[in-house]
């Protein structure tokens, strides 16, 4: 069975990224903690957001 394609986002220097949520653990210190869910719209217009995606990073695979 053929595998569906997946949508590729290439974003333009100066466009805005996408809002989306990811689940945080700890307290960003490096201390564990309880989980919350972050969404990059709760920074936009208060604070520099740099996103970086580390694929199979502490993973098993």
């Amino acid at each position: 069975m053929a595998q569906p394609k997946r949508a590729v986002w290439r974003l333009q220097v100066g466009e805005e990224a996408p809002d989306f949520e990811l689940t945080a653990t700890g307290d960003g210190a490096g201390k564990g903690g309880p989980q919350k869910k972050v969404r990059l719209s709760d920074y936009r217009g208060k604070k520099n957001v740099v996103v970086a995606f580390y694929p199979a990073a502490f993973t098993p695979v």
